[in-house]
């Protein structure tokens, strides 16, 4: 007869065994996803670009739009070697989860054929969480999600409030929050359920659609971290729910993450053609010359600075000579410079309406899931596409910079 505490135990022993050896893969992934993120950046956007100007019907279309699939599933391994990198012990405080997890889901399904929709929120409690931690692990499952189903579809997105008071349970009584991630796509089979948070497996064929099998097991090690659960139920051809349990905080939430811009994301489906002269900072040449081109086709003039010191200059010597960006694009993490974070905060005091776009790979980032809290009109996910970046753009130019209570219809 086994005991129900000792059992208990050896199962907090296995999963502090499998943080400290995916802690250890992840020193060696962090050092070199962002600089693959940039170069998969400039592979994509020139792709994308490419694609512009060859009839849509064509042979040389069918043949980038494949390289163009391909790269899309670059990125979401890089996406989640970022992810992966960023391990640690949870720093915790009173988070408004809904509108996190409203961020984490934007930002995953961007560039996607892949929607999601919440489900009635009443009253859901904050929660006790290390927001960047818990956007990671929602990311994750937003991802699985998108590939479980590859002729896209819509993910639901369900709160509730729970109290655990049973003793039998592995979690500690208390209140918790219970997020719901409901895919319809190819569903899970049982033989499968039991391995699906192991590190390294995975259901996916061999060959260029193979996953790495980590993003799931990321997932879980951070929910466990946060005195948490995560749960899977799932049937074959219809579908797979997750059921995230975090606990509530006891105290209001710190700030409010402004919400996505609709409760149900769709990504555009054509590029928007502008006018305007645009000033991009960006550390890597290759990136600020895909960004050149970019905006050059679309109909804008464009200027660099390789970071934070030179974009300020050039703002200010713009607004001297009466000739103003109608918006700025600055990347959020410039090496040995003066990244976005602080760069918006000093032309915000040259120019309080100053128009910014922030770019990143980094989805978990504070600045990237509230974006408006640090003077920032909207993010471009990198690595961004023509399709995205060009209706962001133009929506800023053209309109007025979003505030939290008036988000833009996309």
């Amino acid at each position: 007869m086994t005991n129900p505490s000792t059992d208990r135990s050896d199962g907090r022993h296995d999963l502090k065994r499998q943080i400290r050896q995916l802690e250890s893969i992840a020193a060696l992934s962090g050092g070199i996803a962002h600089d693959y993120n940039n170069l998969l950046t400039a592979i994509m956007g020139n792709i994308s670009l490419a694609m512009e100007h060859v009839p849509p019907e064509s042979v040389p279309s069918a043949l980038l739009e494949q390289a163009l699939s391909a790269s899309r599933v670059a990125k979401i391994l890089t996406r989640r070697l970022i992810t992966f990198s960023k391990g640690g012990q949870p720093k915790k405080s009173p988070t408004d989860i809904v509108h996190l997890v409203e961020n984490a889901a934007a930002f995953s399904l961007s560039g996607s054929n892949t929607n999601y929709q919440i489900g009635p929120v009443q009253e859901i409690w904050p929660a006790q969480v290390d927001a960047q931690q818990i956007g990671q692990a929602i990311h994750n499952l937003m991802v699985n999600a998108v590939e479980s189903m590859p002729g896209g579809g819509t993910v639901s997105i369900v709160f509730r409030n729970v109290t655990i008071d049973s003793s039998t349970s592995l979690l500690a009584a208390g209140r918790y929050i219970d997020i719901a991630i409901i895919d319809h796509g190819v569903g899970i089979p049982s033989e499968h359920i039991e391995k699906i948070f192991d590190p390294y497996f995975s259901t996916k064929d061999k060959g260029a659609n193979r996953g790495t099998g980590l993003g799931l097991s990321i997932s879980h090690s951070i929910v466990i971290q946060h005195g948490g659960e995560i749960t899977v139920t799932s049937r074959v051809g219809e579908g797979t729910t997750f059921h995230v349990l975090l606990p509530a905080s006891e105290t209001p939430a710190l700030d409010k993450a402004p919400a996505a811009p609709t409760t149900e994301f769709q990504s555009p489906n054509r590029p928007v053609h502008g006018g305007g002269k645009i000033l991009v900072m960006d550390d890597e040449a290759m990136i600020r010359e895909l960004a050149g081109n970019l905006l050059q086709h679309l109909g804008y003039t464009v200027d660099f600075a390789e970071e934070g010191q030179m974009a300020i200059k050039k703002y200010q010597a713009a607004m001297d000579a009466s000739k103003p960006y109608d918006a700025v694009i600055l990347d959020l993490t410039i090496k040995g410079g003066m990244g976005g974070e602080e760069t918006i905060g000093r032309l915000k005091a040259i120019d309080p309406s100053v128009k910014a776009i922030v770019s990143s790979g980094y989805s978990d980032n504070p600045v990237v899931a509230r974006y408006q809290d640090y003077g920032f009109c909207d993010v471009v996910a990198k690595p961004y596409e023509i399709i995205e970046f060009s209706q962001k753009l133009y929506r800023l130019v053209t309109g007025d910079c979003p505030t939290p209570d008036r988000q833009p219809a996309i």
